[in-house]
């Protein structure tokens, strides 16, 4: 008996280092996860912005759940199709970023991005609300599904022998931490300016200097973390390619990052936190290679956004 519950706490204590490890490594898909979120909710009136809220993050621990099985099934029966999968998810981020970083430069925000920008938040009725959460679950299952890769793939790095216990319960962790957390941050940035709102209108005048600050910094919060967001997916898309290539034998590339790296390695006392620039700045400049072409294909050839719309014109 004692050996079993030592045991057990054996591989909880392995569960918990694990799901700290992987969700580290998740960190640009879950920026880019609350990043995008709140667009959801916007326009909504005030009282159906949480119950919005909710349900998404019910659709998003669903779209874990399923994600969770059927990558235990592969990694059981199919397992080396699980660095392609980590690939293409890694040219999903590239042209995520690079789109994001088009949009900046060039002004153009996506219609959806831009819808109810200025509107005054009304009830939308129930079909609307029906269509934006659906719209929402649907985004989040791709997201969901790099970071339940991601945290795969960053188990079985750190212990290929792993069972299949502790690897299931550290996707499970890592799957309900993160959807916690992501929409938890969702509902405490959309409800800020109701809370700043609320704080002016309190007797006290600190109180009421306080709220106006917090309403009137909630457009640059939301900008810096879109922005942190698109630099982070352009970061692990990178770098999920350039090791992704160098796991299936194309080693020069992966193997050119660190040749540059590793002079700066050796500077003393910052060695480490410059080598891991070097190597994030040469993996966000192949995600943007990567995603800008992409994005190209997407938007410029006959069969991509361009040629649609043109197609839809006539």
């Amino acid at each position: 008996m004692a050996g079993g519950l030592a045991a057990l706490l054996d591989d909880v204590a392995v569960i918990a280092k694990m799901a700290s490890s992987a969700g580290s490594k998740a960190v640009a898909v879950v920026v880019d996860d609350a990043a995008v979120a709140p667009q959801y909710v916007r326009g909504f009136s005030p009282a159906r912005e949480l119950p919005i809220i909710w349900k998404i993050t019910k659709g998003s621990l669903l779209n874990k759940a399923i994600l969770i099985v059927l990558l235990l099934l592969l990694d059981q029966f199919l397992p080396f199709v699980l660095t392609p999968l980590l690939m293409l998810g890694g040219l999903y981020l590239s042209y995520e970023g690079a789109e994001k970083l088009w949009e900046k430069v060039s002004g153009h925000n996506r219609p959806e991005a831009s819808a109810d920008e200025g509107g005054a938040a009304v009830d939308r009725g129930a079909d609307f609300e029906k269509k934006m959460t659906g719209s929402a679950i649907r985004t989040d299952f791709i997201l969901s599904a790099e970071i339940m890769v991601i945290t795969l793939n960053a188990v079985k790095e750190t212990n290929p022998t792993i069972s299949l216990f502790p690897k299931a319960g550290t996707l499970v962790v890592v799957a309900i931490g993160i959807t916690l957390l992501v929409y938890g941050v969702v509902a405490l940035l959309v409800k800020m300016d109701d809370i700043g709102l609320h704080m002016t209108e309190q007797d006290r005048a600190s109180t009421q200097k306080l709220g106006r600050r917090l309403v009137n910094a909630m457009p640059t919060v939301m900008n810096i973390l879109s922005s942190v967001g698109m630099v982070a997916m352009l970061w692990v898309g990178g770098h999920i390619l350039l090791s992704g290539a160098d796991k299936l034998g194309w080693h020069a590339p992966y193997g050119l990052v660190h040749l540059l790296s590793e002079p700066a390695a050796h500077v003393p006392v910052v060695g480490a936190f410059l080598s891991w620039l070097v190597d994030t700045l040469c993996s966000a400049i192949v995600g943007l290679a990567v995603g800008a072409v992409l994005a190209v294909i997407i938007h410029f050839l006959p069969f991509g956004k361009k040629g649609q719309a043109e197609g839809a014109a006539h």
